[in-house]
């Protein structure tokens, strides 16, 4: 949540500067945008992603392991998911309804793991657990914008976007050792997004400085009978994505 909140200073204090600067001229730059009601861009993105995690009511158990006939752990002590750092890569296409409201896909590949960590009553057993995804999305939001003022205009955003898994980041290669086994999450799933950001118009294109918020309708995980799986309930992902957006 640091990172998060740093990121959303970060970009306030550069939405305030630019405002500052467009009070002294209104050209009509940003490379004829907004005279459009159809255009297109592309995005760079910061992202970082962690899991909500619900345990089961037994999660402390050690996991036994009938194919062995033995306990391969012993009990947790806590579950916990660290956030990591990612990148994403991604195009704009936007339609202006009006002045103030626009409709937005973007589509774009993001690469970002997540981890899980596991800490038992022995401490040589601790280990973290890697979700490496690269996944497709697909948002669509709503985009509502302030008056502009000079060179600049602020403006919120919120929507929902489906999010594919592609490659093998998801398999274990079928490994029989329990303690070998992977996280699993879905390959597919929807979230709801909501977020803020700032217009600043340049004379040949217009940049938008943008941070968002994500977060998954519902359960993500792959439930299997496994050390690592088995504790948990139900696992919710959270996403910061912090934008550049050329148009």
């Amino acid at each position: 949540m640091n990172k998060t909140r740093y990121l959303l200073i970060f970009l306030l204090l550069l939405c305030s500067n630019s405002l500052l600067r467009a009070q002294e001229s209104v050209p009509a730059w940003g490379g004829g945008a907004d005279q459009q009601d159809l255009s297109f861009g592309f995005t760079f993105s910061y992202v970082t992603s962690n899991f909500k995690i619900l345990k089961q009511p037994n999660w402390r158990a050690p996991f036994f392991d009938k194919l062995n006939n033995r306990y391969v752990t012993d009990s947790l002590n806590s579950i916990k998911s660290n956030s990591l750092p990612g990148f994403a890569i991604g195009f704009l296409t936007r339609y202006s309804i009006s002045d103030h409201l626009e409709v937005r896909i973007n589509p774009a590949f993001v690469f970002a793991d997540r981890s899980i960590s596991y800490t038992y009553a022995t401490a040589s057993q601790d280990v973290t657990k890697q979700i490496q995804t690269t996944t497709v999305d697909f948002p669509l939001s709503l985009k509502l914008k302030s008056d502009r003022i000079g060179n600049f205009r602020a403006y919120i955003l919120g929507g929902v976007k489906y999010s594919e898994a592609i490659g093998k980041g998801n398999t274990d290669n079928q490994t029989n050792d329990p303690l070998q086994k992977l996280v699993k999450n879905s390959r597919g799933f929807g979230s709801y997004e909501a977020g803020l950001g700032c217009d600043i118009y340049f004379e040949f294109f217009k940049l938008s400085p943008q941070i968002k918020l994500s977060n998954s309708f519902g359960n993500v995980l792959v439930q299997e009978n496994q050390p690592f799986s088995s504790p948990i309930s139900k696992l919710y992902l959270h996403t910061v994505m912090f934008s550049l957006i050329f148009e």
